[in-house]
């Protein structure tokens, strides 16, 4: 399907006097116009449910964090303020290797940790350190999987006998938490 991006412009020839005119007008019509039926419904449900004269009090800045949350990932912070249940302590073996695990992954497997015990790979908006966040025992060591429950942002997380087999199990974990990839 083609699309003129301005009146007769299929007959139009793109040389090096238009060019600059038909990347404009391209940029528009990809960025704007394709997607303006889309972008309307959007705006309009937003403006229900977000309008009014409160909207205009903040800058765009403010407004992304609002409803994206910050990306800073402060997982020091998440630790403090983290609780333990079931036999563990915040000084336990077993939470001193996850801990240890933790603060050595890449930026990215934070953020599908997160994700896998929250649902979100994003922060709120005061940071990691004003999130209830809990680590329970599951059990005795074994070959189980860490599972959570990411509506109230609880981790259940066997009793592993060593830090690498933690690390093995937390990373089968959070690799595969959609759809059906565990195999």
């Amino acid at each position: 399907k083609t699309h003129a991006l301005k009146p007769d412009g299929d007959s139009i020839n793109v040389t090096r006097d238009n060019r600059q005119e038909y990347v404009d007008l391209y940029v528009r019509y990809l960025l704007q116009d394709s997607i303006l039926q889309q972008f309307s419904a959007f705006a309009d449900g937003f403006h229900q449910v977000c309008g009014g004269p409160a909207l205009r009090m903040f800058i765009p800045e403010e407004l992304e964090l609002l409803i994206c949350g910050s990306p800073s990932l402060d997982f020091h912070a998440l630790q403090e303020v983290t609780s333990t249940e079931d036999g563990y302590t915040r000084d336990h073996p077993v939470i001193a290797n996850f801990w240890a695990v933790v603060h050595a992954m890449t930026l990215e497997e934070k953020k599908r940790l997160l994700f896998f015990c929250t649902g979100s790979d994003r922060s709120p908006i005061k940071g990691l350190g004003s999130m209830t966040f809990v680590i329970s025992r599951n059990g005795p060591d074994s070959d189980r999987l860490p599972t959570a429950h990411t509506c109230f942002n609880h981790l259940l997380l066997p009793e592993y006998r060593d830090v690498e087999k933690l690390r093995r199990c937390l990373m089968t974990a959070i690799n595969n938490a959609e759809g059906f990839g565990l195999m």
